[in-house]
């Protein structure tokens, strides 16, 4: 009879906790030092310099603060680039980290990311738009001051716009990846569930707004991305200066005879 049970505990494979590699831990801290840089160099760009030239409402006195402060509006450009570039790094850091606990999802998660990224970069190219109508061309002089700034407007107006398609991706690959950190038991699990959370109102938000632009007037446009913002943030305080821990995931060990 033992050795019967014996002879099966033999033949089943033991659990045991998945260990970290090394380029996981890196990807980790990669990611964390993107996030924060990349972040704070976009946030510098909107509050610190394009508050500063849009004037909301006003294409005219927005144009003349461009044509004023050409340079500076090319340091947002620049800075918006930057973000870009840093969102594909992110979704490769993420990928590396978490292809070990579901690479299906993993992918997924990453390509969601990778079309944000290319929103993101393509909402920029509309602010070159804006250079280009207020770059006094000989071709741009059929048009009137007037129209000149509505087309501006239009510009502007299709980069909010290309955001919010962008927040709609963004907000499933961060759930997607969420779930995959509270499965795997890399962070700690109250931090993981928030990021569920957060990262699922935020797309569910973007969609309902897509139907429903009034919606905007019902929920604060700055409460869609303001928690997935402070999830993201606090995970990446948490990969650059913690890292990630020994999954929990339980994976089959063999046994030798």
């Amino acid at each position: 009879m033992s050795t019967g049970a014996s002879s099966n505990r033999l033949d089943r494979p033991e659990m045991t906790r998945r260990t970290i590699e090394p380029a996981q831990q890196t990807a980790a801290k990669v990611a964390g030092f993107t996030y924060l840089f990349t972040w704070a160099t976009v946030v510098f760009a909107f509050y610190g310099i394009n508050a500063r030239l849009v004037v909301a409402g006003n294409m005219a006195e927005t144009a003349r603060n461009i044509m004023a402060h050409e340079r500076l509006f090319r340091t947002v450009i620049a800075c918006d680039l930057i973000y870009g570039a840093g969102l594909v790094v992110l979704l490769t850091a993420f990928y590396v980290i978490l292809e070990p606990v579901n690479r299906g999802l993993a992918l997924l998660a990453a390509f969601c990311r990778l079309v944000f990224a290319v929103v993101w970069v393509v909402s920029t190219l509309n602010l070159f738009g804006v250079l280009r109508l207020l770059s006094g061309a000989d071709y741009l002089r059929v048009f009137e001051a007037e129209r000149l700034q509505a087309m501006m407007r239009l510009h502007f107006g299709a980069g909010f716009d290309a955001y919010y398609i962008g927040l709609l991706f963004w907000g499933l690959a961060s759930t997607v990846c969420s779930y995959l950190w509270f499965k795997s038991n890399y962070l700690p699990r109250a931090l993981a569930g928030f990021g569920v959370v957060s990262s699922a109102w935020a797309a569910a938000c973007a969609f309902v707004f897509f139907l429903f632009p009034s919606f905007g007037k019902t929920v604060n446009l700055y409460s869609f991305d303001v928690p997935i913002g402070l999830f993201e943030m606090a995970l990446s305080f948490w990969l650059l200066f913690r890292g990630i821990r020994p999954s929990g995931i339980a994976e089959p060990a063999k046994v030798s005879g």
